[in-house]
């Protein structure tokens, strides 16, 4: 199986929203479709990890804010690099709201579209949610953010790192944010000792998607 396969597949990125109890949240996710167009419905799949998936199973609303192309690394940081169970991720910055009360981005975001959740299958490492468009409002004409154009003009080329010293066990980087496993920082533990479920901190991607850095 040849993980970097998947990368062919094209995705928009997106920040699904969402508020429980008067908290609000939001979460980077590329894993948005739509899948008809009378009535309009989407999917949206959300990794069962993120505090989101347990919001959205609780309220059954989201809004998915279409992130334009001007969209700076420093909001997949707010968005998509911090737990929404620890951190306000809408604080210190302008937001509005839909029709259905929840956030949507006033910035970098070129379209909205408001969801209520019809169905709910569970796929093992994610949830899958078949929503119907209950509001679908286009922002600006700016083109839209891809994931190959993230990956392109977007995301920071991984830094050099400290040189592993001779006989220490290696770091190694994720492929998809450029987060650094470093064994050093993680009581000495080796990267192929990790647990096969481990997943990346900042992107909850599996270890597949991590590649040894050399030197």
């Amino acid at each position: 199986m040849d993980p970097t396969a998947y990368f062919k597949i094209g995705y928009g990125l997106y920040v699904v929203t969402s508020s429980r109890d008067g908290r609000d949240n939001g979460m980077i996710c590329n894993a948005v479709m739509q899948v008809t167009a009378d009535p309009p419905r989407m999917v949206v799949a959300i990794n069962k990890a993120n505090f989101t998936h347990s919001t959205l199973l609780a309220t059954g609303v989201m809004n998915v804010c279409a992130l334009a192309e001007s969209a700076p690394f420093a909001l997949f940081e707010r968005f998509g690099f911090q737990s929404g169970r620890t951190r306000d991720k809408f604080a210190g910055i302008g937001f509005g709201r839909g029709e259905n009360g929840l956030p949507v981005l006033k910035e970098h975001c070129c379209a909205v579209f408001e969801l209520r959740i019809e169905d709910y299958r569970d796929l093992g490492t994610h949830g899958l949610f078949t929503c119907a468009v209950t509001a679908a409002k286009t922002l600006s004409d700016a083109p839209a953010m891809s994931y190959a154009y993230y990956h392109a003009n977007v995301k920071p080329k991984p830094k050099a790192s400290a040189p592993t010293a001779p006989g220490a066990p290696a770091k190694w980087v994720c492929k998809i944010c450029g987060y650094v496993y470093d064994p050093a920082e993680n009581d000495g533990v080796a990267f192929e000792d990790l647990p096969a479920d481990w997943l990346c901190p900042w992107c909850k991607h599996p270890k597949s998607d991590f590649e040894k850095m050399q030197g």
